[in-house]
């Protein structure tokens, strides 16, 4: 199989890919147009879902930017192994997409269970990482259980948007309950507080107001850990800042991905 194996137009500004990572089918949404002269946008998704709730997100930076949305591996489109990957093997997927790609210090725009991986990726393959947006990243390490995680879900769930409810539903479905659930339990015990310290990039930390799952007083926690770090807050926004709120999430990241 060739790294990139087809290619099918998503919108005028996104397309599908395929690529070959560790052997399997990787799918990818990617900017139609290339945009030499900034950096390249890597957007990575959290437990359960794919790329496609990242689009508002990618649609709206795709002028600006060349942007890759990957479903990885157990989710969405992609193929899913052997076995259910951990948060550093998905980071190693993640790595091995960016070398058949050709992409190098790149910038990330991650949301939940996707900011673990970042964080993974930029402390143990940190010249790939030139910087990176963390949307509502997991997990609380004050109440690291999955009683808790599932009550915060449920209690952020009617201020999403329809449309990412309806995506979530069709992702989970895809996903299966085995690839979910031990995906679920990887993230909660990878301890991204103990990696944040040694993460040597700018990052800025993203949160909806209204979301349960990542509060303040944790993404005020992680901003104290990285050596280089901000915080913004959304306004009224949920969770899943890339999906409800991306034209304030697009608005208020521009600065920060031309900056450099």
């Amino acid at each position: 199989m060739a790294n990139i194996v087809k290619a099918a137009r998503v919108s005028g500004l996104l397309q599908e890919r395929w690529f070959e990572v560790s052997g399997l089918p990787f799918h990818v949404i990617t900017s139609t147009a290339p945009v030499t002269n900034r950096l390249p946008v890597v957007l990575v998704h959290g437990l359960g879902v794919s790329s496609r709730y990242m689009l508002p997100t990618a649609v709206r930076l795709a002028p600006y930017f060349q942007v890759y949305a990957p479903d990885l591996p157990g989710f969405g489109k992609s193929r899913t192994p052997a076995h259910v990957l951990d948060i550093p093997q998905l980071a190693d997927a993640l790595a091995e997409f960016l070398h058949k790609a050709g992409l190098e210090q790149v910038a990330f725009l991650a949301n939940s269970m996707g900011c673990q991986i970042v964080v993974d990726l930029a402390v143990r393959y940190p010249s790939l990482v030139n910087r990176a947006i963390l949307t509502g990243p997991t997990i609380d390490p004050l109440h690291r259980s999955s009683s808790t995680e599932i009550l915060r879900l449920l209690r952020d769930t009617p201020g999403e948007s329809f449309n990412q409810i309806h995506l979530a539903i069709g992702d989970y479905w895809q996903c299966g309950p085995r690839v979910m659930w031990q995906s679920f339990q990887y993230a909660l015990h990878d301890y991204i507080e103990d990696k944040l310290p040694n993460v040597r990039v700018p990052i800025l930390v993203v949160r909806g107001s209204r979301d349960t799952i990542a509060p303040q007083p944790w993404v005020e926690k992680i901003v104290s850990l990285l050596p280089d770090g901000q915080l913004a807050v959304i306004p009224g926004a949920p969770h899943a800042v890339n999906n409800k709120a991306a034209a304030q999430l697009v608005e208020l990241t521009l600065p920060f991905l031309t900056t450099y």
